[in-house]
């Protein structure tokens, strides 16, 4: 038998998973998921992978700290080496970064605990909350840092 045009047209194993045969037992190329091309995430699912994040960002900005604050309480020279670290360009885009998670995590455990007591669920006010938790953390991590750059 000699092969149809759709089984020339497969060329490698990405191609091969786009065809099926239909119930006649005939090759068809399978459609693309619609998702693929129209699906947008809604802002509660972005912020609910955000807050998983945030909470591993939390827990490697809280290392940072315990090592400076054992470097503190241990000897001059492990403080100063925790605290040029700290002071460095990296250092200091981790600060903010932990300071972002902070209070992100904050706002959106907040929203949160609102939903456990069974309020919020409706679409406008969730996606109302959610980006108030956003533009919250935006607002505080700013807020914070400003301050802390005005007084040190």
């Amino acid at each position: 038998m000699a092969p149809t045009e759709l089984e020339r047209a497969v060329k490698d194993v990405r191609e091969a998973l786009m065809v099926a045969r239909n119930t006649d037992g005939q090759l068809v190329r399978r459609p693309l998921s619609p998702h693929v091309q129209i699906y947008r995430w809604p802002i509660s699912m972005a912020l609910s992978i955000l807050h998983r994040i945030s909470g591993v960002a939390l827990g490697v900005g809280t290392l940072l700290m315990t090592w400076w604050l054992i470097g503190a309480a241990t000897s001059d020279a492990a403080f100063a080496d925790a605290q040029w670290f700290i002071g460095s360009p990296l250092g200091l885009l981790l600060l903010f970064v932990w300071t972002a998670a902070l209070f992100f995590h904050l706002f959106s455990g907040v929203r949160h605990l609102v939903w456990d007591i069974g309020v919020g669920f409706d679409a406008p006010l969730y996606n109302i909350t959610g980006w108030a938790a956003v533009i919250a953390t935006a607002a505080c991590t700013v807020l914070v840092w400003i301050i802390w750059l005005a007084v040190g």
